[in-house]
């Protein structure tokens, strides 16, 4: 059984034993803690988990689309076939409709009709979140200038959180930081996250910043070493409880599915090169094996 998959089954078991039932926005409870910590060895375990199959092409091209093209257009993630980003993509004028859980005037949640209005210079996009501030502040590039040209430098610091332009995101940053260190010839990577959906998001997250960590050291020359992961808000939606039972059911199995691997084209230097396309060829996780597929609902 892979590490990642131990450490994940003891977070869902802390959640489901000592967390507390909260209403959120989202109309569906959540179960939460109000932190957690986790830290990986890159060097010697590639983090994806195998008590249920995760689609990692679309973790893979998420992360890409986020930091290497620097894109907030959701088109970009569906020729792909990647459709994570649906649900909040802008429409054709560049708004954007959902149903929530808001306070009313006696500051109570109750269920409304939101509607943003972004303008149609935004239409099909997430508004001014995660690529685009990587664009507009060119943090990837000057993340990369950093490690090769003053690696002991302690402000590599890449935050996705931009009060300036909150309002005109769709759904603020999750994972909303990461810092980098330079030790001993080896990258190392801090993250940071807001808010958690264990169930969902979290394997997609640390699977994706996992393969961004390793394809910046590539490019930096350096080896790849830890990431350092904080959480605040870990939770688990009351209606993705059964699944995460079903999960913790097949660990407690003790089926011994080792770690897969990660394979990084060596031909490529830079960063902005490593193909995008649905097929991913320089980057690839081999010798995967998982338990199946668990279906988890989303919650908008």
């Amino acid at each position: 059984m892979s590490k990642w998959d131990k450490e994940y089954i003891k977070l869902c078991k802390k959640i489901l034993k000592n967390g507390k039932e909260v209403e959120n926005r989202t109309g569906i409870n959540t179960i939460k803690i109000p932190g957690y910590e986790f830290e990986f060895d890159l060097s010697k375990e590639f983090p994806v988990l195998t008590t249920k199959q995760l689609f990692f092409k679309n973790a893979i091209t998420e992360i890409l689309w986020i930091y290497q093209v620097a894109s907030n257009d959701v088109r970009w993630l569906k020729e792909r076939g990647n459709h994570i980003w649906d649900e909040w993509e802008c429409d054709d004028n560049g708004d954007w409709h959902a149903t929530q859980m808001l306070p009313n005037q006696d500051g109570k949640l109750e269920k409304q009709e939101v509607v943003k209005h972004f303008g149609k210079e935004y239409a099909h996009t997430i508004g001014t979140a995660y690529g685009w501030i990587v664009n507009k502040y060119h943090l990837i590039d000057n993340l990369i200038d950093k490690i090769k040209n003053n690696p002991t430098d302690r402000r590599m610091i890449m935050s996705l959180w931009q009060n300036e332009f909150l309002d005109t995101a769709v759904l603020p940053s999750c994972v909303w930081c990461t810092e980098w260190d330079v030790t001993d010839g080896k990258l190392n990577l801090w993250v940071h996250q807001r808010s958690c959906d264990v169930p969902l998001g979290l394997p997609f997250n640390v699977t994706q910043y996992a393969v961004l960590a390793n394809l910046i050291a590539h490019v930096t020359g350096l080896k790849v070493g830890k990431m350092y992961w904080s959480i605040k808000d870990a939770h688990i939606y009351v209606n993705q409880v059964d699944g995460i039972k079903e999960q913790i059911k097949r660990f407690d199995e003790n089926k011994d599915l080792p770690a897969p691997k990660l394979w990084i084209n060596p031909e490529i230097k830079n960063f902005k090169d490593f193909d995008n396309s649905r097929e991913l060829k320089d980057i690839k996780i081999v010798d995967y094996k998982h338990m199946g597929k668990i279906e988890f609902p989303i919650a908008q």
